[in-house]
Order: C-alpha cells, then structure tokens, then sequence
C-alpha cells in the first residue's frame, strides 16, 4: 500500500501538527510505502520511514501549483492521498486535484475546524475561505480523519461530510523517560504554542489568585509564539505582581523539552480549545500529572485519576489548583503512575500507526470495517 501525504509545513515552528507527522511517519511508514509533499521551511523535523517531496508553490500562481501537484501525483501514484490542516488553499485544493484524478482522499483538520477556531476572525478570513475552498475540500474526501469523539461530533454538525472515523494521536512512549521521583520541585509547567486560544491568561490569574499558597512556586511558560501576544502577556506578569513567579522561556525541542516534562510537578493546559492536545500525553507519560480543560478530549484526566478535566476559565483552574497543592509526593506519584499506563494502553505510537493503516485499508475496500475507531475504556 502506498500513501502520500500533504502537510504545509514540517519545521519546529508547526508545532503540534509538525510533531504529529513526525510521530506517524516513525511507525506508519514501517507498514507501507509512505510519501509526505510539503514546502521547504527552516528548522526541519526529521521524518523516519519516508520519502519526503517539496513543492514550491504554496499556490500561488494557482495553475503552476496544481501543475506541480499533479506531476508528483503522477510520480507517485498512491493508493490514498491524505491531507492535512485547514484555511490555507493547498490543503484543501489537493483534496480536490486528487479526487478529480480518481485518487481516494483523506482529511484531517487538526481540530482547525472546532467552533472555537471557526469563530476566531470569522468574518474577515474564515467566511472567505470556508466559501472558497474550505468546504468544498471536505466534501469530496472518502473520509474525515477526527482525531477525538468530541471533535468528530463538530466536524459532523457542519454538514459537510457525514463520512468522519476517529483515531487518536499518538506517543512515542519508547522514547519519553518518566521520573523516577515526584519530590515536589515546585514548579508548574505550560507548555505549548503561546496564543490566545490557550487560556495562559486564565493561568495566570489563577496563580495570583492563589499567591500566599503558592510561595515559592514557579510557573514556567513554554513555546513559540507572537512576540506582539507574549509582550502582552508580559504586562499582565507586571500588573498582576507575578514577574517573581512566572518565567517564560520560549520554544524547548528534544531533551530539553522533556527534562521540562520531567522536573514539573504539574502541567496545565488552560485551552479554549483542542482536538486532542498532544502536550497531555507527553506530560502524562513523562509521569507528570495534568489540569486540561472540558476545551479537550481528556475527561480520562478523571476517570484514571491522573489529573483534572475542568470547566474553562479562572475560578475552575484556582479550583483544579487548590486541590493539586493538597496532594502529598505519594498522591502525586500515584496519578503519575495512572497516566504512564493510560498513554501507554492507548497512545502508543506503534497501535496508533496500526489503525491508520487499517483505516487506509478499509477505503481502499480490502476487507471488512475494522474497529480502528477508538473507543475510550473508562473502567
């Protein structure tokens, strides 16, 4: 079987949706023959298993960019072509190229179509896209690739395919190193792309809201970002008396990433919204456990007792937080444990690859519907 991919950007500055092709293409690639097509970027990921193709144009001039894509269509002739991301042109024009050429086709948003995402700039860049190209993308794909139930509800209230199967990003958990000790550091950690979207106002008010019981504590703020959106965050540090407190560092990769995942108490991911926050996983199988909001997929913070799923906002988190700060190095380590498991029974890289693949085969009709869809298991 062979498969080819679209993703707009594989550098480090692509975050979550760069490290997930990073993630799939190690164990995806070592059961078929696997293609990715991208753009050169700066600061590329390093993709195992797979035969990576550039294409200059992003889209523009439109006609030389579906030339392009047409010829290495051509070159590769793949089973499936699967695409990725959302509100830029290619992602969407290449699931329409492919499928006027025949080609079986398969989508995935990144959780870049939940209503949080759609809402923002709505007016001035989604309308214009989603009438453009957007939709029309989604509607000719054999399948929509939802990365979590919650997600695959959204995808299917927009109306524009009602073909939406779920399986779930993935770990590399052979590869994340878990403490060894949960001796309180004192140290809480965010770490993901600084935006908006990702509630670290909420975190911050939380944490001087609870200033006297945090004493000595250190929060520290990870990940790339806009720097006129980290300025402001950066007077509300000042406003807000926290500049003792809080310490933003800016993006970690590789070691440093995980010795962070590591030396945290606690991970906290205040987001608005995510289709399934590969951050969680990380901290979890690094014995960290984790605050996420009902923004994401991981009410299973509660029912394996490896952190809290709360409701949006400030006055949950101060809630979420009071109860961390009561817990002792034995109930800490004991959650740590619980989400070591739970990544490791369901967010390994290796069964993630599997169900891609048994999804792929399933389109393409070679056998019967096989239970690639991911079902929680909250016994």
């Amino acid at each position: 079987m062979k498969i080819l991919h679209y993703i707009p950007a594989i550098d480090k500055a692509s975050a979550g949706v760069g490290a997930y092709m990073q993630l799939l293409t190690r164990d995806l690639g070592k059961l078929c023959e696997l293609h990715v097509l991208t753009h050169k970027n700066e600061d590329e990921l390093e993709l195992e298993n797979c035969q990576v193709h550039y294409m200059p144009y992003k889209w523009l001039p439109w006609n030389n960019c579906e030339r392009e894509f047409l010829n290495i269509l051509d070159e590769i002739q793949p089973d499936v072509f699967h695409t990725n991301c959302c509100w830029m042109p290619v992602s969407a024009l290449t699931a329409m190229w492919a499928k006027e050429q025949g080609y079986k086709v398969v989508y995935t948003p990144h959780g870049m179509l939940e209503p949080y995402s759609i809402a923002r700039h709505y007016w001035t860049k989604k309308l214009p896209a989603i009438l453009l190209f957007q939709r029309k993308g989604l509607k000719v794909c054999d399948c929509i690739h939802a990365t979590a139930e919650s997600e695959k509800k959204n995808l299917l209230k927009l109306g524009w395919n009602s073909d939406v199967q779920v399986v779930p990003n993935c770990v590399q958990t052979d590869k994340i190193s878990c403490k060894t000790s949960w001796s309180k550091t004192k140290t809480i950690l965010f770490l993901s792309r600084v935006h908006p979207k990702k509630g670290i106002d909420f975190l911050l008010e939380a944490v001087a809201e609870l200033r006297e019981e945090m004493k000595g504590y250190q929060v520290i703020i990870a990940g790339p970002g806009e720097k006129i959106y980290i300025d402001s965050l950066l007077s509300m540090v000042e406003r807000l008396k926290l500049t003792d407190i809080a310490r933003f560092v800016g993006p970690v990769f590789e070691e440093e990433k995980w010795k962070l995942y590591r030396q945290a108490d606690l991970f906290v991911l205040p987001t608005y919204s995510e289709n399934f926050g590969i951050v969680v996983p990380e901290a979890l199988a690094s014995g960290t456990p984790v605050i996420t909001t009902v923004g994401t997929p991981w009410e299973e913070l509660n029912t394996h007792h490896c952190g809290w799923w709360t409701a949006i906002g400030t006055k949950p988190l101060v809630e979420a937080l009071r109860k961390f700060l009561q817990c002792d190095e034995q109930e800490l380590e004991t959650m740590g444990l619980n989400g070591l498991q739970l990544v490791r029974d369901n967010y390994s890289s290796e069964s993630v690859a599997i169900k891609m693949r048994d999804l792929y085969q399933w389109i393409l009709n070679k056998g019967e519907k096989p239970e690639f869809v991911y079902e929680r298991n909250n016994n």
